[in-house]
């Protein structure tokens, strides 16, 4: 079965991209949010097999968002998304629980590598 991916991005650009690369890969996009807020109840409602999730949104950034996922499901599946030049924010992402982040603008090989490595 294919896995569920919620991709979280404030811009829906972003969010169409990431959708395109994970269905063109045989991933299944069960959901998208546009802040951490909604982020966190889609990933309460949905129970995605991994979240991509943008670093820096209104409402709740993606840092807080991790980590209030982490806390409902301590083995969830997170890869940070950032702007270059966000190195500080990568290492609180990765210390709140992310397993690896993916740069934008988004090399579709290295957003399937990471996501099979998450995924593994």
């Amino acid at each position: 079965m294919a896995k569920s991916v919620l991709v979280v991005d404030d811009a829906a650009f972003m969010r169409m991209m990431i959708k395109d690369i994970l269905s063109k890969n045989g991933y299944n996009v069960v959901g998208e949010a546009e802040n951490g807020a909604v982020a966190v109840e889609k990933f309460k409602e949905l129970k995605p097999d991994l979240v991509t999730m943008d670093i820096t949104m209104p409402d709740m950034d993606g840092i807080a968002a991790v980590k209030a996922i982490k806390e409902f499901d301590p083995s969830a599946r997170i890869i940070m998304c950032s702007a270059m030049g966000q190195q500080a924010m990568v290492i609180d992402a990765i210390q709140a629980g992310a397993r690896d982040f993916i740069v934008k603008p988004f090399q579709p090989e290295r957003v399937i590598e990471a996501v099979g490595k998450a995924l593994d």
